[in-house]
């Protein structure tokens, strides 16, 4: 049974019929009027939002008709063998979001053997039997590109253009992202014409990543074996699912007349809606199976069954397709967002919950002259109370926890960074580090402790794997007589060392009173290729508390951000991922505390001149949540606000500010 809709919902999707069943009569478009089911899918997509919905519809439209997926049946050729070669399928897992997993695998894909309609035919008719599950209505779709093993010759240019075109704006489904997985050197080129073809906010949801960074994205137990998960894939259960469907697809349009909801079918619908059901009293509709269902009353175009495997990423009626006339295509303009209960400076997507209210600049001063030092300390308080919203098995297993440099600091298991395993080797995958988003960037940091002697090699195997550009440190090597962290890079201008597979050689260095900038050199020397990355260390931080002005760790935050977009400018074609980068690592010696504190700013600095507002406690939350423990202590959770503060009045977003009543209490020892 489908979740019930709000009344508000209800009327929404009524006004949807009657405006998309009218232009359909008034345009000759059809002979059928389109269902409940699917004005839902259609609004779903949109987050009820009538005139997007609308416009999606239409565009779906034209694709179905367009690229001749208005009318096929599955168990004829050569549809038939196109489904069999697996090439596209539904995964029965989902992500840790609950969004459907599609997998289209490059090299079964012969062009010569397959043309663009057949092609789309099975993708569309598997994406159409998946959609029926509401959880994937609500929750969306992951679309895995998997171009392991393949060849150039596997690669169609112009079938990939097509697809594209379908999902940015032509199906009624939640593109939530784009995984390519090992995708090689010669796809760069094309994939940077293709990114063309789709909409920004998709691109900023398409990743180049390897086998072992799609873990990251997708939990190991919701992928099958070949790409790294723990179960066999069994693409013929899965068809076998898709023609269960189709048949209860037809049965179900012989119980229901008009293929609505009974709280619909019992009420007075619009004269609009209406004066078309009359017009279409003795229409057929032809299943997937290409069987007529002639209907006394009124036919409308069904949705289709739900199934409970994964969603993907494009679709129409299920693979059970309407007349020709009566075709429409679902793309998605990748509308990414699931709901986000934060306000905080984060983008709609990923958004975990948060308690925080977004505010201007002028009344985050006037709450924090009003609350002063204590009402902030409460503040930092409940937010701490709050118990961590994940597990630690991993960090917590019996060989990984020598790897971690607090016992009591530990990290989750959902945002954890996975690394590539070294002979079969399990537990080579661990690193003491995690995955946190930025402003409108997802996993746009990595925050992790100050590296250990022993696991530095690791370290900067992350930092390869991951293709980090900029380093930020915290923290000193020694701070009052104890180590924070091991000196992980030479600091002697020249200097070289290695680190397993890794030469580390330090090729210049910067000095400022209050930080340091040191640019390495990192070779793989089983590839021998050889990439620059950028190592920021801040070491005006005082060993207890906090700075007692934000000056300079503004400024320096202001730099690596200047860095970072200089070093992805430099990449030029060979980066094709978010447009502001590969995620920053950024580390003190927890990892939580002075590391929490740079991001908690980054991302409100970030917010506050795109948007002009600020959540300092929801982002706080937010990164919480992806990073257990982060803002260590009170002191710190209140220098983000009188850092914000600071940085606006520094950039004219105040004309002055008056906290003379404000606590200045001795700050506590931080990490």
């Amino acid at each position: 049974m489908s979740e019930p809709l709000t009344p508000e919902q209800e009327l929404i999707t009524k006004e949807f019929l009657e405006r998309v069943n009218i232009q359909r009569y008034k345009r000759k478009f059809g002979s059928t009027p389109v269902s409940w089911p699917t004005a839902v899918r259609f609004l779903y997509a949109r987050k009820f939002d009538v005139n997007r919905a609308v416009a999606l519809f239409e565009q779906h439209e034209a694709t179905r008709q367009r690229e001749g997926l208005n009318k096929f049946d599955p168990r004829e050729e050569p549809l038939k063998s196109e489904l069999l070669t697996g090439k596209f399928t539904v995964l029965p897992g989902r992500d840790s979001n609950d969004a459907a997993i599609a997998v289209f695998t490059a090299h079964k894909h012969v062009p010569a053997n397959s043309s663009h309609q057949t092609t789309l035919q099975g993708v569309v008719y598997q994406l159409d039997v998946a959609l029926q599950d509401h959880l994937t209505q609500k929750s969306g779709i992951v679309f895995i590109y998997d171009m392991s093993n393949s060849k150039y010759s596997n690669f169609d240019y112009d079938l990939s253009q097509k697809i594209l075109t379908m999902l940015k704006g032509g199906y009624p489904a939640k593109l939530k992202k784009v995984l390519i997985v090992t995708a090689p050197l010669w796809f760069k080129a094309p994939f940077k014409i293709l990114r063309l073809f789709v909409r920004e906010k998709l691109r900023e949801r398409v990743y180049t990543i390897s086998a072992a960074q799609l873990q990251a994205h997708i939990p190991r137990d919701s992928l099958p074996l070949h790409l790294g998960g723990v179960h066999a894939l069994d693409h013929d259960a899965w068809l076998e699912r898709c023609a269960s469907s189709s048949m209860n697809h037809d049965l179900l349009l012989r119980a229901s007349p008009t293929g609505l909801p009974p709280s619909y079918d019992n009420k007075s619908p619009t004269s609009g809606r209406n004066h078309i059901e009359i017009l279409h009293q003795k229409s057929k509709l032809v299943g997937g199976d290409g069987a007529e269902v002639n209907k006394g009353a009124v036919v409308v175009q069904f949705g289709g069954t739900r199934s409970k495997s994964g969603g993907t990423l494009g679709g129409g009626e299920e693979g059970a397709d309407v007349d020709t006339a009566d075709q429409w295509s679902h793309s998605d303009e990748t509308n990414l967002n699931p709901p986000s209960s934060a306000s905080s400076g984060f983008s709609d997507d990923d958004s975990l919950p948060g308690d925080g209210a977004a505010v201007t600049i002028g009344q985050l001063v006037e709450m924090v002259r009003l609350r002063g030092r204590s009402g902030l300390v409460q503040e930092y308080a409940e937010i701490r109370a709050r118990l961590p919203e994940g597990s630690f098995n991993v960090a917590k297993s019996r060989c990984n926890l020598p790897k971690n440099r607090y016992t009591d600091v530990l990290c989750y298991d959902h945002s954890r960074v996975v690394l590539s395993e070294i002979d079969c080797d399990k537990d080579s995958d661990y690193i003491h580090a995690n995955f946190v988003d930025g402003y409108k960037q997802k996993n746009a940091f990595i925050n992790t402790q100050g590296p250990l002697a022993k696991t530095t090699p690791e370290f900067w195997r992350m930092i390869w794997e991951q293709h980090t550009l900029v380093i930020v440190m915290t923290t000193r090597v020694m701070e009052r007589g104890r180590p924070k962290c091991h000196q992980y890079w030479e600091s002697e201008k020249g200097a070289e060392v290695t680190y397993g597979h890794f030469l580390v050689k330090t090729l210049d260095i910067e000095t400022d009173p209050n930080y340091t900038v040191t640019t390495i050199s990192l070779t793989n020397k089983k590839t021998e290729e050889t990439r620059e990355v950028s190592h920021w260390q801040f070491t005006s931080w005082p060993d207890y508390g906090v700075p007692s002005s934000a000056k300079a760790m503004l400024e320096f935050l202001e730099r690596v951000r200047r860095q970072q977009a200089a070093m992805v400018n430099n990449l030029g074609d060979t980066w094709a991922g978010h447009p502001r980068g590969p995620p920053i690592v950024v580390h003190c010696s927890a990892g939580i505390g002075r590391t929490g504190t740079f991001c908690t700013l980054d991302i409100c600095i970030s917010r506050l001149e795109d948007v002009g507002t600020v959540d300092i406690r929801g982002t706080v939350e937010r990164i919480r949540a992806q990073r257990a423990y982060s803002i260590q202590m009170p002191d710190q959770y209140i220098f983000c606000h009188l850092a914000l503060i600071e940085y606006a009045l520094s950039k004219g977003h105040l004309q002055s500010v008056d906290l003379t009543d404000f606590d200045h209490a001795v700050a506590e020892d931080s990490d």
